[in-house]
């Protein structure tokens, strides 16, 4: 089963594909969506969709599993990268992709085993469960490899109480 994890962002959306068999996982792609400061919002938003439907069209993602929103002190912000996480939402939506979202301390404690890991032990354990040479970069997709891996833990604890 191949599940797609998303950091979301205006400015940046990480992405990570893996592909899940059985208990093993391997990584097929992360990276991160860029989108140009000078462009408007509408038309970032419009190349975050469009990027993310090639990526779709490529790794054909049985899931999509996003991080939730964590507003701190910039609401501005917040406002702008929920509006982000609305297009991938209703990206995923079009293409039939079920969609699953996970807190930030729940992505810790599915990948490090604590939800208040700090932020290089998630990168590492990602590492290290995906048995890559290196903590991916940049960060937002390293983030977006650890919520496939959080989705990938919590399928498989759904189907062992079935």
């Amino acid at each position: 089963m191949i599940i797609c994890g998303i950091d979301p962002g205006v400015a940046i959306v990480g992405f990570g594909f893996i592909e899940k068999d059985g208990v093993k996982h391997k990584s097929l792609r992360h990276g991160v969506i860029r989108t140009p400061s000078d462009l408007s919002l509408e038309k970032r938003l419009l190349q975050i969709r469009g990027d993310l439907c090639q990526l779709f069209d490529m790794y054909e993602p049985r899931v999509l599993a996003v991080e939730e929103l964590f507003f701190n002190t910039n609401v501005t912000t917040g406002i702008n990268v929920a509006h982000a996480r609305g297009v991938i939402l209703l990206t995923a939506a079009e293409r039939g992709i079920p969609v699953f979202s996970y807190s930030p301390q729940q992505v810790k404690q599915a990948v490090v085993g604590y939800g208040k890991a700090e932020k290089q032990q998630v990168m590492e354990m990602t590492r290290v469960l995906l048995n890559l040479p290196r903590v991916p970069r940049p960060d937002d997709a390293a983030d977006a490899l650890a919520v496939a891996l959080c989705h990938s833990q919590a399928s498989h604890s759904i189907l062992k109480q079935l």
